[in-house]
């Protein structure tokens, strides 16, 4: 099978691999369903594209297929993988255009599926760094050595959606402290720990969240913002991933100590 060390999932705004050289399609069977990936090299390095939406983005952000999409990414041999986000700014600091390296998160998303581990062993994976802080520390580097411009740390707030927030939402997790808001982090980050990957996300703030700003939210609106500044995210990306030495002294490659989820024969919708 085609393999990959590193990938980058690109989030609204991202559909495209950008700099690898000599990419291929490829279509990943996993027990969830068909994941596609789009395989190349950069640097030396072999490289997984995953656009989470799909290329035209026709999937909403609940029913992506999350668990095809990181269970395709384990099966490449993908170990490390980048994330971009298109958010919702929660605090007038994170005007729109910026970039932030997100550290943690909170959940309020009601009906996705969150783990890989649902028969045999009970397994309670450590979020203590969701946001693996070693390959977060590269972006940082990289970030420094570039001149780009980013936040580092921040709370990031998932929504169900595919709905924006209310203003009254949009008050209540300013209230809990949080930096940005968008509605696709969980359960990623969660099943790139249990499949014991090292996962980052820089999100692009593309907008004020409801009642913040008075004008109305619109899709076209982060889309724009998105395509206007995803240049950075993409040279951020893959100067890391060029510069990457691969030595993984993390908690990552030991989240769950090995274990392997046992899996049912249902397949769920979407694809990656």
């Amino acid at each position: 099978m085609t393999h990959a060390e590193f990938a980058v999932i690109g989030g609204t705004g991202v559909y495209d691999p950008g700099l690898l050289e000599g990419a291929e399609e490829t279509l990943v069977d996993t027990p969830y369903g068909t994941a596609k990936a789009t395989i190349g090299t950069y640097g030396g390095k072999r490289v997984a594209f995953m656009p989470r939406h799909g290329a035209s983005h026709q999937i909403p952000p609940h029913l992506v297929n999350y668990r095809a999409n990181i269970w395709a990414l384990k099966q490449l041999g993908v170990r490390q993988v980048l994330a971009t986000a298109a958010v919702g700014s929660l605090q007038r600091v994170y005007e729109p255009g910026s970039l932030v390296l997100i550290d943690s998160f909170l959940d309020f998303t009601k009906s996705r599926p969150t783990t890989f581990f649902e028969q045999g062993n009970v397994v309670h994976v450590d979020m203590t760094d969701p946001y693996c802080g070693r390959l977060r520390s590269a972006v940082r580097q990289s970030a420094a050595e570039l001149g780009v411009a980013l936040f580092d740390g921040g709370t990031y707030v998932c929504a169900e959606g595919p709905r924006f927030e209310t203003p009254a939402e949009i008050r209540f997790y300013q209230s809990l402290g949080a930096a940005v808001v968008g509605m696709t982090t969980v359960p990623e980050v969660v099943l790139a720990k249990e499949a014991e990957l090292c996962y980052a996300t820089v999100c692009m703030v593309t907008n004020y969240g409801a009642g913040i700003s008075k004008e109305p939210l619109t899709h076209e609106e982060v889309v724009s913002t998105m395509a206007d500044n995803v240049h950075r995210i993409r040279s951020l990306f893959f100067h890391t991933i060029a510069h990457a030495d691969g030595e993984r002294d993390c908690r990552c490659p030991h989240a769950v100590g090995g274990q392997q989820p046992l899996v049912g024969s249902g397949q769920e919708a979407g694809q990656a």
